[in-house]
């Protein structure tokens, strides 16, 4: 007997092929026979594991609700972790920092032409001094010396306190230079 090769079925075979495709559900219908005919399980899903894949999106859900929760809960602010460490802390800062708020607001009334240079390097100052600050309190909540950061915090606001002060007694000197030379000039 001669075996054909692969390319000599091909061409007996080419006008004899069926391209089309099965009716609809062929594939569900042959499945059926063939379980009847024999105990194979069935390739449709059964309703019993519906409940269950809705039951482990919900608890995924649930999970991921419940984490993001709990990391929203935590995510507390700087103050609020130096006033858990010292309350004292927290009371003179909030004192400090609405007498320098309300120096800065001042400085700023008296902005005018001859006095923007010297108020614009104070508050550049100020930024600085803002940013050893925050450095400190950073300190502070990683373990470091409390005493002794807590006396550095203080010492920190107390020198913007003085910049202000000083600032506010040269702007003092500059009107009075100025309405002295504007005495002087007038007729």
């Amino acid at each position: 007997m001669k075996k054909d090769t692969i390319e000599e079925l091909f061409i007996k075979l080419k006008g004899n092929v069926d391209f089309e495709e099965p009716n609809e559900g062929h594939q569900l219908r042959f499945l059926n026979k063939l379980n009847e005919s024999k105990d194979v399980a069935t390739l449709i899903p059964e309703k019993k594991n519906s409940w269950m894949r809705i039951a482990s999106i919900a608890a995924a859900i649930t999970l991921l609700f419940t984490v993001g929760v709990f990391q929203y809960n935590t995510s507390t602010s700087i103050e609020d972790k130096v006033a858990q460490i010292s309350p004292e802390a927290s009371k003179t800062q909030f004192y400090f920092a609405n007498l320098i708020q309300e120096q800065i607001n001042d400085l700023n009334s008296e902005k005018s032409p001859e006095t923007e240079r010297i108020i614009n390097d104070t508050m550049v100052q100020l930024k600085k001094l803002e940013l050893n600050y925050t450095k400190m309190e950073q300190d502070l909540l990683n373990g470091g010396n409390s005493k002794l950061i807590l006396s550095a915090m203080i010492t920190n606001f107390q020198t913007r306190i003085e910049l202000l002060n000083e600032v506010m007694i040269q702007i003092e000197n500059i009107k009075t230079i100025k309405n002295t030379n504007d005495a002087n000039y007038t007729i």
